[in-house]
């Protein structure tokens, strides 16, 4: 996590349990992103981004996949109203992924995925509460040029200090690199150039 932290310090990294069922083998992580205004901390108040990561590993390959690795990303950020409202939303939503995966990684094939408005109200005792809007990205992918065993893969998903932005091509490094690029995108965090940290927090942008 060292590097991506440089990079992009509003960023926190956990281990998540994987799924059991999906593939005989799996690794999962997890990221939160922080409001750089407010700064990183317990308070569940300056979380403006949440994501996951998992790598799917089955030596048979399975239907949809191009190969034996799958990667199943989730995103989820807050919008500005008039963000959410926007019909082009789930568009460019989904194209800050797949332009983060051409920019960072070797390759990738059959990938798929859906872009979500979400609208949340309150009502009975939290009727006093504001509306809010948030956006949902669920995609998959096959990863290109991998590690020839499972073992290599899975120890690189769970382990995210390896996440170099400037990863060798065919490394899981830069699919989670891609990742996280796109979360901070979702997330209104302004671009950075690759292997560059800021050197004080900036401001919270919507994209």
């Amino acid at each position: 996590m060292d590097q991506q932290r440089r990079v992009r310090p509003e960023l926190a990294f956990e281990n998540q349990p994987p799924p059991r069922r999906l593939a005989p083998h799996a690794a999962a992580i997890g990221a939160t992103v922080h409001d750089p205004d407010l700064g990183a901390g317990d308070d569940a108040d300056t979380e403006i981004g949440w994501a996951s990561f998992v790598l799917l590993y089955d030596p048979a390959g399975q239907a949809g996949w191009a190969g034996p690795f799958r990667v199943i990303a989730y995103i989820r950020a807050e919008l500005e109203p008039e963000i959410a409202a926007d019909p082009l939303i789930g568009q460019v939503g989904w194209s800050w992924l797949t332009e983060a995966l051409d920019t960072r990684t070797a390759g990738y094939a059959q990938i798929s995925g859906t872009v979500t408005r979400v609208v949340t109200e309150g009502f009975g005792a939290k009727q006093t509460e504001p509306v809010a809007t948030g956006f949902e990205l669920r995609a998959s992918w096959s990863p290109a040029g991998l590690p020839a065993t499972p073992a290599d893969a899975v120890r690189s998903a769970a382990t995210p200090a390896t996440a170099h932005p400037d990863s060798a091509p065919g490394d899981l490094d830069g699919h989670v690199a891609a990742w996280c690029d796109a979360l901070c995108t979702a997330a209104g965090l302004p671009p950075l150039p690759a292997g560059v940290s800021p050197l004080r927090p900036r401001s919270r942008r919507r994209p």
